[in-house]
């Protein structure tokens, strides 16, 4: 396994100016932050939390998120913190993702961030079945029903190749995976120890077949996993309010002594 998926790219250093100053943690996402990245198949991807404005948090302004704010090569991801929040207790895999990279991951990392990521913990839930499984079920169905309307031209050479999407594929398996992982034993593995499988999947290398035989598989196992976990039957909502209300106060109070 490749430990240091980014050895061989440009390190992201530029967020779009209007979110640099409120952004308090960044990093890595999808294939960049599993350690599967082939630059033949993939693209370059950077998560971001902002606090919000003081008119978006007493003001009209609205601000939830930026789906693609495209800074070329990069495609950013940028939550209000609040927003970001919410999709935490709701165990949302892309986003719980952000508060367990590696250290070499992170391409912003403040106080205020740290905070999220030492709380980690209390995002954690039997919730994450629910919601591991519906992604998982989702890439299952995307990697057969091809939506060709926005795709890429590196992921539409594949699905024209192999005859279904093998990124879906490899999604597919590896969020199944981590969804056991998480529920039996509290760990959101983000680098995968298993990225030369996960690799092989989205280059075509199983066939369809194969990837429906393990998911069958796997989807099994993580009702089990949920079974026997000891994970709280649901995150802890009080203190996650807590820390957000922390989080901008103090962001302000910084801001305001500069």
């Amino acid at each position: 396994m490749n430990k240091n998926p980014l050895q061989k790219i440009q390190r992201f250093t530029e967020f779009p100016k209007w979110a640099e100053e409120n952004c308090i943690l960044a990093g890595y996402r999808g294939s960049l932050a599993h350690g599967t990245y082939d630059n033949k198949v993939c693209d370059k991807d950077v998560l971001g939390i902002v606090v919000p404005k003081q008119t978006q948090v007493f003001g009209l302004e609205e601000f939830e998120q930026v789906i693609s704010d495209k800074v070329e090569p990069w495609d950013i991801v940028l939550y209000e913190l609040r927003k970001y929040i919410k999709l935490l207790l709701k165990s949302n895999p892309n986003v719980l993702s952000l508060l367990f990279l590696q250290d070499n991951v992170y391409v912003k990392r403040t106080e205020l961030g740290e905070l999220l990521i030492k709380n980690r913990e209390i995002f954690l839930s039997k919730q994450c079945y629910k919601s591991f499984c519906g992604y998982a079920w989702g890439q299952f169905h995307r990697m057969k029903h091809i939506n060709w309307s926005g795709m890429g031209e590196k992921r539409r050479k594949l699905v024209e190749k192999f005859g279904y999407d093998t990124k879906n594929a490899s999604h597919l398996i590896r969020l199944l995976k981590m969804g056991i992982e998480l529920l039996s034993t509290g760990e959101v593995n983000v680098l995968r120890h298993d990225s030369p499988e996960l690799l092989a999947i989205k280059r075509g290398e199983w066939s369809l077949v194969k990837v429906e035989k393990e998911s069958n598989r796997l989807f099994p196992l993580m009702e089990e996993a949920l079974i026997k976990t000891s994970l709280p039957n649901k995150p802890n909502y009080r203190k996650a309010e807590e820390i957000c209300m922390e989080i901008i106060k103090r962001f302000y109070k910084i801001k305001e002594k500069k």
